[in-house]
């Protein structure tokens, strides 16, 4: 038998010829060293000049193609391409892994860079979006990512002088980026005129936001800011390809050969010509280049490295080469020399020095080379083409010999014989030539038996076989020379084989894995001296078996380096290396052999990370040599912990059910029973599938867990208390070394891990978002800071957590066996241990990577549990067969037998170590396993007398061991926890059921006991008093799932599950009687009330059978049920018996012949039932849940006094109704510690207690009933209901809107008008008929426009600057409006900018960086940041902005997930996070460290709309969110969001409302506002008191003051003589003051309120902002707007800086610009549309939008004449510039005209007709002759005044002078129309009075200024930003000092003053 494991020899990494140079760039540096860095295939190489040496980085999987070297130069990053590519930060001194950065990037990593203090690492990635991601590195942690650019990035760097600023540049681009936050935000470059679009191919920063970069041209473009400042133009003939800066200056090195040096301006310095160097070519081309001193190293495209010294730059060293790009698949070694020759596509065949490690010849050939053999002289070398053909060269001087061509295919393979005679050249032509070496190579013989190409061929010693190896996978043997096949197998028996590299053929049978047939091994070669065997393969391994292997999968040791398919392996000719090629990396490395080693100096043999050992993943013939597996352990391998329904998908698929249910849940449903249930005890301890649960508190209490229940045992009161944070399984449990916190891990689909105290049961911390389906194994670090998890998903991921953030810190997948144990290192916290089936691994933190190797064990075993010793490198493990393994590092050093069995749990000691297995023992022994101290067995003879229960048998397997009080504390597989005294007794302390389902309970009719029995066979009797112990037990034969006492208690009746059932004496459960009538499970057994006459047996073949119980007979069978019976219930009186089968059918049976009886459901509840244990029945029909699909009701029971029925369910609830439940889905109170299914559940005789059994869970739990009336405040209080009432206080209008809003994006917008027809730049121009000849004799062409009112000479307007704006966005947002600086100042918002207003000068200042429209502002109270406010935006992924109020400078743009906009901010009391909610469909809360940019946690907030989150003004941790009918009290637990429902039961007939506001009190009080106008109070989350009606409407804002507590309400409410919208109240909300608010409104609407120094500031939702004073109750109008829009309207006076605005509220607003304030309103009583003054300003139009007009008067505002010809809106309307004439535009087509010297009765005189759709703009000629109007039809029409004839004759068009141009059409301003309006509009514009410029408004919200006029398509312009979608109007001031633009949806109106052209 040959020998199986892996062989004892390696190899080692001793040389990589070659350098990446294809595809790559700027990958090659000096160290600090003055060693060189670089890259081969996977290895990063750092190759010592001087000492001509090289080593390797070998943490990569997969080829390297990006590297940076860290500023201090010795640190490396390397960055990889595949599926999951990673980077590795590693040291070029020891090449340990520094750090890993993963799960970012994919397809690979593209670029990497380093900033100036090598904290942070930008890398770019090579996916579809190029994602940029900034680590910080060391963490592994990502600070910001972004998606870089549509197309390939080729380069990145950080700008060296400014902080936070990166340059990206790649295909067609430059970016400029900042950094700010978690938000990478881009500026591109602007090329401009001063050099073409093109290419950037590298590029370099420098100081005074200068960049350089080289272009694909060849030119260098330099860069100040963003602007392309200048070119050097032909700095390269053609692509540079790499830049590099140094202290001198720049190096440069470029496709065309050259590298130029350049001083720091940028000068050239001098240039090197390395085509022109002796070692040049033609087409040498730079790749990298690296300048240090006086050296500069170079890389080409070639693989060549070359050192250029600067003052000899003529003579370059080469000092690296390899070959070029193209496949490498020729390899021969020479047959007596250290040489090894290769030959590749390049066609370059190359001869290596194995010793010099250098290329000694090279030579070129016609051909791509594939196949390479040399003479066994050793003076022919043979090479085979691509072509088909074969050339033999003298390896002396390479010269040819011979060239042959004979076949057409490529020859893939050829070979000498041992006797030098023949040459056998294979082809892909199917066939082998062998050709006469003296005969000067004539072909003597052919073999041709193959049907596919030949892959392999080897002589036989004596030169007379052949074996050869095809593609199809046969191996066939000819006779030599002739070629003929040999096909009797008997005489090759003898044959010896020359050489071995075949991969068929028995001796080689263990390279292929045992069950795959795929055909991916390249290259195999035997090494006969030291029976080893090389294959190379297609997945870059190299791996070494012994030979001959003759076995399928044998064992091996693998290495990596090679990336992709490794193409030929061969031994050197005295087996001192292995030379390997790289197909795709044209690569070649030399391997070291070394032979086996004594095994005394294997412990020394330097480890390198990849040397992998034997047993790695891929062999799996592991299992022969391996003992049988214990059959505990076997089963706990297999448990999966899988379920059909996680919890957490509940609430899912709650809302699904709800759909179907809405019409039920309008009934009304019955109300939740007063009284509540509370864990009060549990018998019960996880044993049989966890190990190391069990632990001593700090204060002597025990800690361990059952079911969803982490308990805390006091054993001197016998009392438990529990957390109940987890909603499912716990898995396991670790204590942090103080031993106050417990980690416990539970099963779910994202399950979570918990950190809470031991002592208040509250969560510190809850990890969650890393492991699947569950967590199985937990352990502290020393110092307590970090905890390490283990997945139960596939790959059993490890974490490390810093529990207390809640942070990640590495993660890595484990193994693919199941891991047992995680434990930590407790000297070096960044190294940790895990153990498992078949494994044990050594781990090494590396940022936020995990580096793991397996233990040197020679065969593996199975490892139950690990601990550390006495020092860093020690550790003990206990195996599956009873030996403590020793470990030091990752060796083995001996094994001691411990136990017989597996030993599962080991704990170390101060001085010692205790140890407890399979065989029930506990041993000591002394701190190096020498002896064992002290041994106690687990036997019944030693049990103490105070024990609390019965030791079920001697010696059970012990599962968990835990020291501490002089005791030690023992868990055991069948569920007991015991105390081992140091002297030998033992006290048992708690015990449960051992693995099996429990379902069968039975409380006693008068006694404090209960009684269950499980399918682990025993029944036991249960002591229910304060002293919580198992009084009795049996063992059954089979398992059983029923049980029942008699009523006089005296005998217990129990059904098993292999159709039997006994009756027992209920004292001494000794056998009465026993009858065995059915094959199926007995389901339920009852005995009848009163004298238990009868005993009825329901069993699984669905019968009920009825027997006597004093004569022992059967006297009755019930049938005519069809399935599995699950419950029964007897009546009073013993006649009638109820039946529930399992396909919820309900059936009635007469006792005792079993006579089925039909009772109408009115008589069901008429009877009177004995018990109720049943789930049918109309009395009970609101018991069954919403999600009936998945959840099945499997028991019930009703309370003794039958007000209170408990059911329990499958998902491990037990709830209570009140009784009778009729009508569906009755609410109810629900209590989760159950993990699976609730099997049983049943009232004590007293109904003072209610006791619960679990399926799965094994657990009997205890409650203890609370009646009514005994209300303390219940930490499980139930979420009481499934579906919310539907009505939520009410109706209003103003919340509905805020709810039903859809807040446009702007770059979304559409058409704000109804548009048709073809916009104007898409538009066909008709030629004009006389096009004018080139001279023309005609008139010079008038003005377009009558240039009025501006000075002599006319400026152009280059600018526009933000001056004022009007306007406040109160209608749908709250609580945005605050004081700053003491209240000097105030800060509010409108559309996209945040306003700062100075209440002294009235100036506004303003923050403009918002995209889109604020929705949200908080400021931040705390001292520690003054003046920093906070707001969120609108966008499809919007960004909350921190800024400064005063500088509006931005702190920090957090990118958020919130898809939709930010709805509401709030800062934290320390002021450092910052809270946010999403307007997405999840409502998402999220919260930030702000000043990082890191998200700290995120959730899921509710179904519907949150209307504000605020946090408590005293705590960083918890924080309140209230929406519609929602109110939820969160915790910030470590990285988990915790939230509690409000509970409203305490109050009668409170109802969940919609919530609007909320505010808080001292004492852990807050209070919510409500629609209906009440004010709710919670003290934590329940609900103490409401006070009514603190409001009459909704209360849309309250308002904490910091500073004395008292609140500030602000609602909707008509003002009166008692209240206002605007109340006072104080710190209880118990007394109140009301302000009212002088602002004439019939109804005030306060939204946002903030409390100041005595007085108090208040927006409405008319868009005021008012401040009160508290004393006086003054009001003063601080800022007005339109309140609501759009404002349409827009006049501004012809001499005076005023402007008159008109909207859709119905008002006209008089605003001055000097002033900066509203002047006057006038309230039309109907909504306007459009308003214009007279040439003289004495008189104003105003057109309406029901198609009246009005004028009025200026001075006295008194209406001058008023007209309704129109019924619909009118769009324009114009005073003639002689006024005479008004021309009123409407949306009926029509233009009126009406002649003014008539007087006020406004008699139309005309009309324009044939206009083809509504009228937009309309503008008179200077001469009052004429009328232009743009329509909705994209047309622009002439009329004439007041005729209303059409102008059609475009040259009579063209002469005409404009009195004002507010037109969007027309050829004049084509150019205002850009390319991206396909779905918006430009919607107004006017040209400025110099005629100079024109500005437009948009549907996107933006202001544009453009030239006038501007013919051109597309022409240049300026945009502003700043107010939200569609501007309605915009027009310039007289003079052209300001520009007044008009928001739609903002109703806001900006003011902007022109900066003018200097003369």
């Amino acid at each position: 038998m040959a020998d199986r494991t892996a062989p004892n020899c390696h190899l080692r990494l001793e040389w990589v010829y070659g350098y990446r140079g294809h595809q790559c760039r700027n990958n090659l540096y000096y160290t600090a060293a003055k060693e060189i860095v670089y890259f081969v295939a996977g290895v990063g190489v750092v190759y010592n000049t001087r000492e001509h040496k090289q080593k390797f980085y070998l943490g990569h999987n997969d080829d390297i193609i990006s590297l940076a070297l860290h500023p201090e130069r010795v640190l490396v990053a390397t960055g990889q391409v595949g599926k999951e590519p990673y980077i590795c930060v590693w040291d070029s001194y020891t090449l340990q892994t520094v750090s890993i950065l993963k799960d970012v990037h994919t397809h690979g990593i593209a670029c990497l860079a380093f900033d100036l203090e090598g904290q942070c690492l930008v890398s770019v990635g090579l996916d579809s979006k190029n994602t940029i991601c900034v680590w910080d590195w060391r963490r592994g942690k990502v600070l910001a990512a972004a998606p870089g650019h549509t197309d390939r990035i080729f380069d990145i760097s950080w700008d060296l002088y400014q902080p936070s600023k990166l340059v990206s540049c790649g295909v067609k681009h430059i970016k400029f980026w900042s950094l700010c936050g978690n938000a990478l935000t881009p500026k591109r470059g602007v090329f401009g005129k001063t050099g073409d679009l093109q290419t950037i191919l590298c590029l370099a920063c420098a100081k005074d936001e200068v960049t350089y970069s080289g272009a694909l041209n060849g030119d260098i473009y330099v860069w100040k800011g963003i602007n392309l400042m200048r070119t050097v133009q032909g700095a390269h003939g053609s692509g540079i390809f790499s830049m590099n800066v140094c202290e001198e200056g720049f190096a440069t090195g470029g496709r065309d050969g050259c590298v130029r040096l350049w001083d720091l301006n940028f000068k050239p310095i001098t240039v090197i010509d390395l085509r022109e160097t002796d070692q040049g070519y033609k087409g040498l081309s730079v790749r990298s280049v690296c300048w240090r001193g006086d050296h500069i190293l170079v890389g080409t495209q070639d693989s060549e490295i070359f050192e250029v010294v600067v003052h000899d730059r003529t003579k370059p060293f080469l000092i690296m080469q390899g070959h070029c790009e193209g496949e490498l698949w020729a390899l021969a070694v020479h047959p007596t020399k250290p040489l090894a020759m290769t030959g590749s596509d390049d066609r370059s065949v190359r001869i290596w020095s194995l010793i010099d490690h250098a290329l000694i010849a090279r030579c070129n050939m016609e051909e791509p080379i594939r196949c390479a053999a040399v003479s066994t002289d050793g003076i022919h070398l043979a090479l085979g083409m691509k072509d088909g053909s074969f050339t033999i060269l003298r390896v002396r001087d390479m010269t040819e010999v011979v060239h042959i061509k004979d076949r057409k295919e490529a020859i893939h393979e050829l070979k000498y014989s041992p006797d030098g005679a023949h040459l056998a050249v294979g082809s892909n032509d199917n066939s082998v030539d062998i050709y006469g070496v003296v005969q000067r190579y004539k072909k003597v013989g052919e073999c041709i038996g193959s049907n596919s190409f030949i892959t392999h061929m080897d002589w036989s010693t004596d030169s007379k076989y052949l074996q050869t190896n095809d593609g199809s996978g046969r191996r066939l043997f000819y006779r030599m020379p002739s070629g003929k096949e040999v096909t009797n197998r008997e005489e090759l028996k003898l044959v010896q084989w020359a050489s071995w590299t075949c991969v068929l053929g028995p001796e080689v049978n263990g390279i292929w894995p045992k069950y795959s047939d795929i055909n991916d091994i390249n290259s195999v070669d035997a090494n006969f001296n030291n029976q080893v065997l090389v294959t190379a393969d297609d997945y870059g391994l190299v791996k070494l078996l012994r030979y001959p292997c003759v076995k399928k999968g044998a064992k091996f040791k693998k290495y990596l380096g090679h990336s992709a398919h490794i193409t030929n392996a061969r031994w050197s000719h005295d087996y001192q290396w292995v030379i390997t090629i790289g197909g795709a990396d044209h690569s070649v490395f030399q391997w070291k052999f070394v032979p086996e080693r004594k095994s005394k100096e294997a412990v020394h043999i330097a480890t390198q990370e990849t040397f992998a050992d034997s047993n790695s993943e891929e062999s799996d013939s592991d299992q022969s040599d391996v003992p049988e597996m214990d059959s505990e352990i076997e089963q706990e391998t297999q448990l999966t912990y899988r379920r059909q329904v996680y919890k957490e998908d509940l609430p899912q698929l709650k809302e699904q059910c709800k759909e179907k249910h809405r019409a039920t849940a309008m009934k009304k449903r019955e109300r939740a029973p007063g009284s509540g249930v509370k864990l009060h005890f549990i018998h019960g301890y996880r044993g049989y599938d966890c190990r190391s649960n069990l632990f001593y508190t700090q204060t002597g209490e025990i800690v361990y867990h059952v079911a969803a229940i982490g308990v805390v045992y006091n054993r001197q009161q016998n009392t438990q208390r529990f957390y109940m944070g987890h909603d499912d399984d716990i898995l396991c449990l670790a204590i942090h070394p103080l031993k106050d916190f417990v980690a416990t891990g539970q099963v779910g689909r994202d399950s979570s891990i918990h950190i809470w105290d031991t002592e208040t049961l509250k969560p510190m911390s809850v990890l969650r978002g890393f492991h699947q389906l569950g967590v199985c194994a937990l352990d502290f670090s020393v110092d307590g800071k970090r905890l390490a998890s283990v997945g139960l998903d596939d790959n059993h991921t490890i974490v490390l957590w810093d529990w207390r953030k809640g942070e990640k810190l590495s993660a890595m997948r484990g193994s693919k066996d199941k891991i047992f144990v995680v434990k930590i290192n407790p000297y070096l916290p960044d190294k940790l241990i895990t153990a498992g089936v078949k494994h044990m691994k050594f781990w090494h933190k590396a940022g936020g990577g995990l580096i793991g190797r397996k233990g040197n064990m020679g065969k593996t075993e199975t490892m139950m549990c690990a601990v550390y010793g006495w020092s860093e490198e020690m550790v003990f493990s206990g195996t599956c067969t009873g030996d403590i393994c020793i470990w030091r590092d990752m060796f083995l050093m001996k094994t001691v037998k411990a136990h017989d069995g597996p030993v599962f749990s080991v704990h170390a000691l101060e001085k010692g170590f205790v140890t407890g297995g399979k065989d029930g023992i506990v041993a000591l022994w002394d701190d190096t396993f020498e002896r064992c101290l002290k041994t106690y067995a687990i036997k019944r003879a030693v049990l103490a007398p105070g024990s609390k229960g019965l030791l079920l048998e001697d010696n059970p397997s012990i599962r968990a061991i835990s020291l501490g009080h002089g005791h030690i504390l023992v868990g055991t597989k069948n569920g007991e926890i015991l105390e081992v005294d140091k002297s030998g007794p033992i006290t048992l302390l708690v015990q449960g059921h051992m693995e099996g389902e429990v379902w069968g309970l039975a409380t006693h009719p008068h006694l404090p006991l209960c009684a269950t029995v499980s399918d682990d066979k025993t029944l036991r009797i249960w002591d229910l008093s304060p002293s919580h112990c198992m009084l009795a037990v049996r063992k059954l034969r089979k398992g059983g799932r029923c049980c029942c006492f008699s009523p006089d208690g005296k005998a217990l009746a129990v059904g098993l599950n292999d159709g039997s059932f006994l009756i027992v004496n209920a004292d001494t459960l000794e056998d009465l009687v026993s009858f065995h009538h059915r094959k199926d499970i007995i389901s339920d057994i009852r005995f009848s009330p009163g004298s238990g006459k009868y005993l009825a047996v329901a069993s699984g073949d669905t019968f009920v059978d009825i027997y006597n119980v004093m004569s022992s007979k059967r006297v009755g069978v019930c049938k005519g049920c069809l399935n599995y019976i699950t419950h029964l219930d007897w009546d009073k009186r013993g006649k009638l018996l109820q039946v529930n089968t399992s396909a919820k059918e309900q059936f009635f049976f007469e006792a005792p012949r079993g006579k089925r009886q039909t009772i109408p459901v009115t008589e069901v509840e008429k009877v009177d039932w004995s018990t109720w244990t049943c789930v049918l029945g109309t009395s009970v029909e609101g018991i069954w849940p919403l999600i009936n699909e998945v959840t099945e009701v499997t028991t019930a029971c009703l309370s003794n006094d039958r007000k209170v029925l408990a059911t329990g369910d499958d998902l491990g609830y037990v709830k209570l109704f009140k009784y009778p439940v009729k009508g569906k889905y009755a609410k109810f109170k629900r209590y989760v510690a159950h993990s699976t299914h609730v099997t049983n559940v049943r009232w004590t005789h007293d109904d003072n207690l209610l006791v619960t059994v679990g399926g799965g869970d094994t657990c009997l739990m205890i409650w203890a009933h609370e009646p009514e009336g005994h209300r303390e405040f219940k930490l499980c209080d139930s979420e009481e209901s499934d579906i919310e009432s539907e009505d939520d206080g009410g109706y209003d209008s103003d919340v509905t809107r805020e709810n039903e809003i859809n807040y446009t994006i702007k770059a979304l917008s559409s058409n704000m008008r109804p548009m048709t027809g073809v916009k104007p730049h898409l538009q066909l121009k008709e030629p004009s008929v006389d096009e004018r000849p080139p001279v023309s004799r005609a008139l010079p062409q008038p003005e377009k426009l009558q240039t009025n009112n501006v000075g002599k000479k006319k400026r152009p307007i280059e600018d526009l600057v933000l001056e004022l704006v009007f306007g406040y966005r109160g209608n749908d947002c709250r609580n945005n409006v605050h004081y700053l600086n003491e209240g000097a100042d105030i800060i509010y918002h409108t559309a996209s900018i945040g306003i700062v207003l100075n209440l002294t000068t009235s100036c506004q200042s303003f923050y403009v960086e918002h995209s889109d429209d604020i929705l949200c502002l908080t400021i931040n109270q705390h001292p520690k940041f003054p003046n920093v406010v906070a707001t969120g935006q609108v966008a499809t992924s919007p960004s909350i902005h921190v800024w400064d109020a005063m500088t509006k400078q931005t702190l920090s743009v957090l990118r958020c997930f919130h898809s939709g906009g930010v709805c509401s901010i709030s800062f934290s009391a320390t002021g450092k996070l910052l809270l946010s909610v999403g307007l997405d469909h999840e409502h998402t809360v999220t919260i930030w460290k702000w000043q990082e940019g890191a998200k700290v946690a995120s959730r899921v907030g509710h179904t519907q709309r949150i209307f504000v989150a605020e946090f408590r003004p005293d705590s960083d941790t918890h924080f309140v969110s209230v929406g519609i009918k929602h109110v939820r009290f969160w915790t910030l637990a470590g990285r988990a969001l915790l939230s509690k429902k409000g509970v409203l039961s305490s109050i009668e007939d409170a109802r969940m409302q919609t919530m609007l506001s909320v505010a808080f009190g001292a004492n852990n009080l807050t209070f919510t506002g409500t629609i209906s106008g009440d004010v709710c109070v919670w003290k934590e989350h329940i609900l103490v008191r409401i006070v009514a009606k603190a409001h009459t409407g909704p209360v849309f804002t309250m308002y904490t003051t910091l500073r004395d507590g008292l609140i500030v309400t602000g609602g909707k409410e008509r003002p009166s003589k008692e209240g206002g919208a605007l109340k006072l109240w104080d710190q209880e909300l118990k007394r109140c003051r009301a302000f009212r608010l002088e602002t004439g409104q019939i109804i005030d609407c306060v939204r946002s309120v903030c409390r100041g120094k005595g007085k108090i500031l208040v927006g409405t939702r008319n868009a005021e902002i008012i401040e009160v004073g508290e004393k006086n109750a003054a009001c003063n109008i601080l800022v007005n707007g339109h309140m609501d829009g759009p404002i349409w309207g827009l006049g501004t006076h012809p001499s005076r800086d005023v402007f008159l605005s008109a909207a859709e509220d119905g008002t006209v607003r008089l605003w001055d610009i000097p002033e900066k304030k509203m002047l006057n309103k006038v309230n039309l009583g109907h909504p306007a549309r459009t308003i214009s003054y007279s040439p003289e300003g004495d008189m104003v139009a105003i057109g309406m939008k029901n198609g009246e007009f009005i004028i009025l008067l200026v001075a006295s505002l008194k209406i001058w004449g008023k007209k309704r010809d129109r019924r619909s809106p009118i769009q324009d309307i114009r005073f003639s510039p002689n006024s005479c004439y008004l021309a009123v535009g409407s949306t009926e087509s029509a233009v009126d005209f009406y002649d003014l010297t008539l007087g006020p009765q406004l008699n139309r005189i005309n009309c324009c007709r044939d206009i083809p759709s509504f009228v937009m703009q309309m503008d008179f000629s200077a001469d009052s002759a004429y009328v232009q109007i743009s329509t909705g039809a994209y047309k622009r029409l002439v009329y004439e005044v007041p005729s209303g004839k059409q102008v059609t004759e475009q040259s009579h068009i063209d002469r005409i002078t404009w009195a004002t141009w507010t037109s969007v059409l027309g050829d004049e301003v084509i150019g205002i129309w850009s390319r991206n309006t396909d779905k918006a509009d430009v919607t107004c514009a006017c040209v400025s009075h110099s005629g100079l410029n024109i500005v437009t408004g948009d549907d996107f919200g933006m202001v544009k200024l453009f030239d006038f006029p501007c013919p051109e398509k597309f022409a240049k312009h300026k945009r502003f930003l700043g107010h939200s979608a569609h501007l309605t109007n915009v027009r310039f001031t007289n003079g052209d000092r300001f520009v007044v633009s008009a928001g739609g949806d903002d109703r806001s109106l900006f003011v902007w003053r022109c900066v003018h052209a200097p003369h």
